[in-house]
């Protein structure tokens, strides 16, 4: 099996409780992306994503936009590893 993008992303700021992991999860419909989004209990999203490094990119741009009000700081770690998702869900 083919190695694929994968990152993980922390989104700190008011980000539990206002639709985020909702709006990820329409956003993540216009991509061809696997994963999942979930809540922590510190208080941050986190966001883990894998696929094509473009489309991975463009997606975590697009929730970047959607949900810029409401994000202090975002922390992403890349690389690449065989495929883990299949499709992409709420935690």
């Amino acid at each position: 099996m083919a190695d694929v993008h994968h990152e993980a992303v922390y989104f700190s700021g008011r980000v539990q409780g206002v639709g985020f992991r909702y709006a990820t999860l329409q956003v993540a419909k216009e991509y061809e992306v696997a994963g999942y989004v979930r809540n922590l209990t510190d208080g941050r999203v986190q966001l883990e994503v894998e696929g094509r490094a473009a489309e991975v990119t463009a997606f975590v741009a697009a929730v970047e936009e959607r949900m810029h009000g409401y994000v202090r700081k975002i922390e992403r770690t890349a690389g690449s590893r065989p495929a883990q998702f299949s499709g992409f869900t709420l935690q």
